[in-house]
């Protein structure tokens, strides 16, 4: 029997554990997308507690501790302490076997604080408090833990009202980490919301400008978005239920605009044809600044409205449906691509019965200007897993390159989330050592340790044109 989470975990063969711990392992960290908040980076946050350090702003543990039973005054409540939430989720944790919150608290356990027992009731107090004593100390602060993972490079997520003060601060500091702005425009963009308007007020403050029409709101985008070029932002993302075709003029445009500013109700059409024109133009702003754009789609989001976190659920998209959105998503990339104005892409879907169709897609618009232009994005949000990620890299493979791959991504709020890279690269170095083993791939050890290097570190490093 293999001992739970020794220095070989995932890695099944001695082809496997040779390419992880001579190479993968050694890569630095380069995190293109995740949600940390740049005021923490810029202040050097020290954290009073594992409580917060762990459960603050963490939805997957908190909906684990939902469905266990827990009551939300243990997740968002402000009228409980730090140990009372810490307990609940030590409570939690036996019950998460299989589900892959049990691998990443224990990968963070051991990678941070050196702690290889296992969370329990049993042991909560004893690891609550050796925890806690460590924390204390000057290595644990937020700068501190993104030194200790080898992080060398982190993207955050920033709308364009943001003023990237912190971004500013950070670097001025001398932060020998790269920490660097992504342009996400959602609520530009989600022109149904009920405070469409107010959001295009404050937009039309920051850039300076009079927001009349779409023409206008399209110039101040456009100055933010110079803005966040100018404060070292390469790279854009979108959220997005789906890709949109509808047909439109610049007319019909301008119309739906006026009305939402009067806050008139809008047609599901007319709702689909604004986020056409929009994510158009914000396509056509990245292409000339040269950036990389993402696209998240998949999501139902807002779906418990009552919930203090509002999270999204997979869309379960039948093969109509996802036939559907491949067609549109095909339109959409096709029309940039027509014109020259398609940049370096990223997609990311939420439903894994897609993979096959986002991993066919990539090859349509590859055009041999850069290695991988069209990426499929890691599996993402609850493909963000084992089986997710086996299953989207294996998509990949059959259907792509993997070795043009740009790998791993956090996408989270926490800065002990750094081991999910650990856990890809084990995945990783674990699919190519078992094809190894099965004589599927040759025994070339050049080769390999050169594709899990690239894929760990240098694909990214490259593609995003970060340095």
């Amino acid at each position: 029997m293999k001992k739970f989470m020794d220095e070989n975990f995932l890695l099944e063969t001695e082809t496997a554990q040779e390419l992880f711990h001579n190479h993968a392992a050694k890569m630095p960290i380069i995190d293109y997308h995740c949600h940390l908040i740049p005021e923490m980076v810029a202040n050097d946050h020290k954290f009073k507690s594992i409580t917060e350090l762990w459960l603050g702003g963490d939805h997957y543990k908190w909906r684990a501790m939902r469905t266990n039973g827990v009551n939300e005054k243990y997740c968002t409540g402000n009228d409980t302490d730090d140990w009372q939430k810490f307990e609940k989720w030590a409570e939690t944790v036996p019950y998460t076997f299989r589900n892959p919150l049990y691998h990443w608290t224990h990968l963070e356990l051991k990678t941070a604080f050196g702690i290889e027992k296992q969370l329990s009731p049993k042991t909560a107090r004893e690891i609550y408090d050796e925890c806690n004593e460590k924390l204390q100390q000057p290595e644990f602060s937020a700068r501190g833990l993104m030194r200790h993972y080898h992080v060398e490079c982190v993207c955050t997520t920033d709308d364009p009202i943001d003023d990237l003060r912190y971004h500013k601060q950070t670097r001025e500091s001398g932060f020998e980490i790269k920490m660097i702005p992504a342009w996400r425009p959602d609520k530009a963009m989600n022109i149904e919301k009920p405070d469409y308007a107010d959001y295009v007020r404050k937009l039309a403050e920051v850039s300076g400008l009079e927001i009349n029409s779409f023409a206008a709101m399209v110039d101040a985008l456009q100055k933010r978005h110079d803005f966040f070029a100018e404060n070292g932002c390469k790279l854009s993302d979108h959220g997005i239920e789906e890709f949109y075709d509808e047909p439109y003029t610049d007319s019909q445009i301008e119309t739906i605009f006026e009305k939402a500013l009067r806050g008139q109700q809008l047609s599901a059409l007319e709702i689909r044809q604004y986020k056409h024109a929009f994510l158009r133009v914000c396509a056509e702003m990245d292409h000339a600044a040269d950036w990389t754009q993402q696209y998240h789609y998949g999501a139902i989001r807002d779906n418990n409205t009552l919930m203090y976190n509002k999270l999204g659920a997979d869309t379960g998209f039948d093969s109509i449906g996802e036939f559907n959105t491949a067609r549109s998503m095909s339109h959409f990339l096709n029309e940039l691509n027509m014109e020259g104005r398609l940049t370096r892409t990223i997609l990311y879907c939420l439903n894994p019965c897609a993979n096959e169709v986002i991993a066919t897609m990539l090859g349509n618009f590859q055009d041999g200007s850069c290695p991988g232009k069209i990426q499929f994005g890691s599996g993402w949000w609850f493909n963000d897993q084992l089986d997710g990620m086996t299953k989207q890299m294996n998509a990949l493979s059959v259907l792509g390159l993997l070795s043009r791959f740009v790998g791993m991504l956090t996408d989270s709020r926490s800065f002990l989330s750094y081991p999910r890279h650990e856990y890809f690269r084990r995945l990783l170095c674990n699919l190519l050592g078992n094809d190894v083993e099965k004589g599927l791939l040759p025994n070339d050890s050049e080769a390999l340790a050169r594709m899990v290097e690239d894929i760990s570190y240098n694909n990214a490093r490259n593609y995003f044109k970060f340095y």
